[in-house]
Parts: structure tokens; sequence; C-alpha cells
């Protein structure tokens, strides 16, 4: 009995304990758990609406998305939405449509708080396209023997009809020198006085005002071995004159102009010969003016002239002559008509005048070797002589201008010596520093003795001078000139069966010749 009551003692003893512990668990768990209570996270709704831009209807089915990334809902029928339980914080919205441009916009979402937004998507039609690639349609890749006066001929279109402006980009492949040009709404571009024998690259980059640049793709083409130009002439450019050749006008000067001689040199009164194809030239040297002969091209330059030089009165007015087809030379030089081999050998003098005038100019036909036209006159330029001369009678044959006033000469001769062109001041002026007023053109007939004006479209005030014969001698070309000091002339044409216009060859340009 004793027994059963001490069992009975000890195991009231261990459940009293066991449940003071369970107990004392059970009250450590509540207080770690008052301990950490989890923290209540704020939200703000997003509410709005989207509309067509281009009738401001409303857009259903628009898909509507945040960054940072949250729920993603559609617009209902009426364009409307609503972004619930969004986390504070700031957002951009996103709405999106195929077949319109996505709209954004940015909010921030406060906590209880509802925020609005609207959209106007653009229909993707209206969004501005940007050009087509410019196509370069001329010179063609890789084409050779292109003028060095070429047009330039692209093609790009817009979208929307856009103006579009162009930068050509123009890379000299032998000096790697880039040009730009900045042309409005054209698609071609005449570029000028490029190098012979030398490669361009270039590219056209289209530009509506809206979207970035967008360029063709790189061409190039190489310019022509040597000029096939048929005429030369002068121009004076920082106190020097200089050579060119240039083609036929097209309707518009300055055609296919290249320059012939260096700018650091005094070159001047050019004459391209058809049987020695060399062009002779005067230029200054030393103080002197000598003849000179190069190729077509402007190269293989050579002086002809040495010991005695082309000399007179006002070295710009005077004229020399190829002679001999193309063999010789003939020049003047103060009272002595010389000759002279196209090598610069044999130099011997020919004539002199008899009175001690001075010898300005020689002109010779093509068919008559015996046969030369020569202009005389004072140490001030007037008392002018033009008449023919026979070299195997050393006589005078044909008296074509005597005993008149003022300035005269420019003389020329058909090949078959029956007509000689010159020019004279019909005001007959004559003062101490050769001014010309009203220089006209006239064509002396040999056989009929008879002189007849060039009719031409100059005015009063304006000079016609320097004339030759083109090479049919269907026509002249000359030079034009106001008579003011400084002004600046032109080359023009005259065909004698055209009676409505006289055609600018060159601008800016004296002294044309054409063979």
């Amino acid at each position: 009995m004793k027994k059963l009551l001490l069992i009975f003692k000890e195991t009231k003893t261990f459940n009293m304990r066991f449940s003071f512990f369970a107990l004392s668990v059970i009250l450590l768990l509540l207080a770690s758990c008052s301990e950490d209570t989890v923290d209540f996270q704020e939200t703000g709704t997003i509410t709005g609406t989207v509309l067509s831009s281009e009738d401001q209807e409303p857009l259903n089915n628009v898909e509507i998305s945040t960054n940072p990334s949250s729920s993603t809902v559609f617009t209902n029928q009426n364009g409307e939405f609503t972004l619930n339980n969004v986390l504070v914080d700031s957002y951009a919205v996103q709405a999106e449509k195929n077949g319109f441009d996505i709209g954004f916009e940015s909010v921030n979402v406060l906590a209880d708080i509802g925020i609005n937004v609207s959209f106007q998507l653009d229909p993707v039609e209206d969004a501005n396209a940007a050009p087509s690639k410019p196509q370069l349609i001329y010179p063609e890749e890789n084409a050779n023997d292109i003028d060095v006066q070429v047009t330039l001929a692209w093609n790009s279109t817009d979208p929307e009809d856009d103006p579009i402006n162009y930068t050509i980009s123009l890379r000299n492949g032998t000096t790697s020198e880039i040009e730009l040009f900045e042309i409005e709404q054209d698609t071609t571009l005449l570029v000028t006085e490029l190098n012979l024998s030398t490669t361009y690259f270039w590219q056209v980059s289209a530009d509506d005002g809206t979207n970035d640049l967008v360029s063709s793709d790189l061409q190039q083409f190489t310019t022509l071995d040597s000029p096939s130009n048929p005429l030369l002439f002068v121009r004076e450019e920082e106190g020097n004159n200089v050579i060119y050749s240039g083609g036929e006008s097209n309707g518009n000067p300055d055609v296919n102009v290249i320059q012939l001689t260096d700018d650091a040199f005094n070159s001047f009164s050019p004459l391209k010969n058809n049987d020695s194809n060399k062009i002779s030239f005067l230029r200054t040297v030393a103080g002197n003016t000598q003849l000179f002969t190069m190729d077509l091209s402007g190269e293989n330059v050579q002086q002809i002239s040495n010991t005695i030089p082309v000399a007179g009165f006002r070295t710009e007015a005077l004229r020399y002559s190829w002679y001999n087809n193309g063999s010789q030379l003939l020049y003047p030089s103060f009272d002595k008509l010389i000759s002279i081999n196209s090598d610069g050998s044999g130099t011997d003098v020919i004539y002199t005048t008899p009175n001690g005038s001075l010898i300005s100019e020689v002109a010779t036909p093509d068919f008559d070797n015996d046969l030369l036209v020569i202009k005389t006159n004072d140490p001030s330029g007037y008392d002018v002589r033009i008449f023919t001369y026979r070299l195997s009678t050393q006589t005078e044959e044909t008296v074509i201008l005597e005993n008149l006033n003022g300035a005269a000469g420019a003389i020329d001769i058909t090949a078959s010596a029956d007509k000689v062109l010159y020019f004279r001041d019909i005001d007959e002026a004559q003062n101490n520093i050769y001014r010309i007023f009203n220089a006209r053109m006239f064509i002396y007939d040999i056989i009929n003795d008879t002189t007849t004006p060039v009719e031409t479209e100059v005015t009063t005030g304006k000079n016609d001078l320097d004339g030759r014969f083109t090479p049919s001698e269907g026509g002249v070309i000359f030079t034009r000139v106001a008579n003011n000091i400084g002004a600046t002339p032109g080359a023009f044409l005259r065909n004698f069966d055209d009676n409505v216009t006289d055609i600018e060859l060159f601008t800016d340009a004296f002294a044309p010749n054409w063979e």
C-alpha cells in the first residue's frame, strides 16, 4: 500500500513539472511573436483613359503596364483602365496597342489615393517616316572618262512628301580633299573644275528635318585623261593671267572648264594648233614676254623664245601666229617680225617696218604661207595700219585700214585669205591711257574691197574686242567688256546666221581662241 502511494506521488510530481515546462514554452513563443510583427505595405490606385489622337475616340483592349512592374490590365470599350493595389512608388505607365505608337506617362503613386492619367496614341501611319535611301544615278559606279565638269544626279523620295535637303560629299582620291555641297530640294549638282585622270568618291545624305540622315552607298568615278575642249580663254586671278580650256556652250556659260597654266605665272594669249596638237602662249619671264608651248592638257611646258622677246606696245595687246603647218611661229618684237621654229631653234627676222613703227600683230591664212596680215601702230597705240604682206616679193598687197584715229586691231584672216576680221573704236578716241570707248568688229572683204560691220548685241559703253573666226568661219568668238576701268569681261560667240542672240561662252574671261 505504501509502495503504491509512493508511485502515485512521483507520477503527480512529473505531470506537474511537465505542465510547468509546457506553459513556459508557450509563454516564450507568445512573447517572441509579439516582437516580430509583419510591416504593413501602403498602396494606391492608377486609373486612366486611352484615346486615338486622330479622332479622339476611345481605344479598347490597350495593354497597360508599369515600370517598375505591377499588374497588367487592358482598357475596356470606353478606353478606361484601373490598376489596383499598386505599391507607393514612382512609375512609368505604358499603353501599347497594335497599329499605334506606344504611349508613356510618368506618375507618383500615393497611399490610398487614386492617380489618373490619359493617353492619346498616334496611329502608326501618321508617324513621320524617313526619306528613302538615295540612289546614285550619274555617274554610274566605276564610270570612266567623265568630264571635269559633271552634273551629279541621284534620286530619293519621302513618304509624306516632306521637303528633302541633301548633303553631297565629294572626295578626291588622289589628294583626299573632301568637298561638301548643300542642296535644297533638288537631285542634281553641277560640279566644275575637277582634275584630269582622277578618281572621285561621292555620297549623298538625305534629311527631311525630322528623322536621322539617310545616306546612299559610296560610289566612284574617274575623270578623263586629257581634255577634249575646243576652246581656250584667259582669266585674271590675283594679279596673274591664267589660261583655261572649255567646251561649247550648252545654253549656259562655263562648260567643262579646265585650268591649264599655274596661277603662280602670268600666262596669256593662248593659241591652239591642230597640226602639232600644241597650245602656244605668252608668259612673263624676268620682266620680258616670251613665247611658250604646252600640251593640250597643260603639261610639258617649253619656253620657245629667249634672246629676242615678244615686245611692242602693251604686251596684252600683242598677237602672234602659228605658221607653216605648226612647224614655226611668227611674233612681233618692236619694229621687227620674228620667225622661230616650234622647238625654239632657227630665229630669223622676216620683216622690219620701213618707218620704225611698232609691229603689234600678225596673222596667217591656212592655205597661203606666202601671205601675212600685219598691224602696226605708233608708240601710243594709235596711227594704226592693217595690211597684207607678200613674203616672196617683200611688198604690201592690200591696205585694209589706215588714216583713222583711235584704237584698232585683233586681226584674223580666213583660211582662204579672202576676209580679214578686226575691231576699231568707232568713237575714234585717243588718250594717254589707251582707253577704248566703243569698239566694234568689222570684216574686210579682200576680193571685193568692202568693209562690213559684224552685227552683235553690243550696247553703247561696251566694247567687242579680241575677235577670231570660228573653225567653220560661220561666226566669230570675241571678248565683250564695259569700257570703264576694271570692268569684268566675258567671252562670247556670234554666229553669222543667227539674228537672235549672242551666246556667252565663259564668264570673267577674255582672249578666246577656237581652232
